[in-house]
């Protein structure tokens, strides 16, 4: 009897060993190309305008845990950027002129989960995920009030004043950031899918762009980045030597 509960120990042991040697591989690195996307006092749209778009890139690194949960790595670089002299519209704008420019690099521990669980699947299906996660963000502000035209306004405004207390204010180059968003993956391949992202990222200050007082004090500043990619999943081949299906 003992020799019997021993050889189907063994057997469940070998066989669940077996099947941790064939999963899937759970290591990931990714990367796209992305557009930065200001939002702040400096632009008309609540969300942003396109008149002000720059590039960037996005790096990532990923470890799977479940068919649901990952923890990524994500390195940002681009940079942000708002001009009022783009506007027409409100008039004022135009006249304010406030404009500004700055470099983002963010590396960010994010926590990723796929919405269906699909993370150890190789069907070409298409996977929606969401992620947030929080980082120090790096930004080098260049804020330009230069331009602003104090005859439109005439001389009873405030508005010099309060820009003064803005050119006075210390801009710290490190912000603390929550970046959160949702994408869409589908699989190409075994190892290979394409990828494509809405983030939002929170950095919880109305100096993003150098001005609070001679805009909106009561008003935050934040950015969105959109990007499209490519993710590659490192060891597929089971430890076994077992090849996988062919795609």
């Amino acid at each position: 009897m003992q020799i019997k509960q021993i050889l189907i120990f063994v057997l469940l042991t070998q066989s669940v060993w077996v099947a941790a040697q064939k999963k899937t591989g759970t290591f990931e690195l990714g990367a796209a190309i992305a557009a930065f996307t200001y939002q702040g006092d400096l632009t008309p749209e609540a969300i942003g305008s396109f008149k002000t778009m720059k590039p960037g890139f996005v790096l990532s690194a990923s470890k799977i845990f479940t068919p649901s949960m990952a923890l990524r790595l994500q390195i940002i670089a681009g940079s942000i950027k708002g001009d009022e002299a783009k506007y027409k519209q409100p008039e004022y704008r135009s006249h304010r002129a406030f404009s500004f420019r700055s470099p983002v690099v963010e590396v960010s521990p994010q926590l990723v989960w796929n919405v269906f669980g699909t993370n150890n699947s190789d069907r070409r299906d298409l996977s929606p995920y969401l992620f947030a996660g929080g980082t120090l963000s790096y930004f080098n502000l260049k804020p330009d009030g230069s331009k602003f035209d104090s005859a439109y306004f005439g001389d009873g405004s405030d508005i010099p004043a309060r820009l003064a207390t803005d050119e006075q204010k210390k801009l710290t180059k490190l912000k603390f950031t929550i970046p959160a968003g949702a994408g869409i993956r589908y699989n190409l391949s075994h190892r290979l899918a394409l990828t494509g992202e809405l983030s939002y990222h929170f950095p919880f200050t109305d100096y993003l762009d150098g001005f609070s007082k001679s805009v909106n004090p009561h008003k935050g500043d934040h950015y969105f980045i959109t990007a499209i990619g490519f993710v590659f999943r490192f060891g597929v081949q089971d430890k076994l030597g077992c090849p996988t299906p062919a795609d």
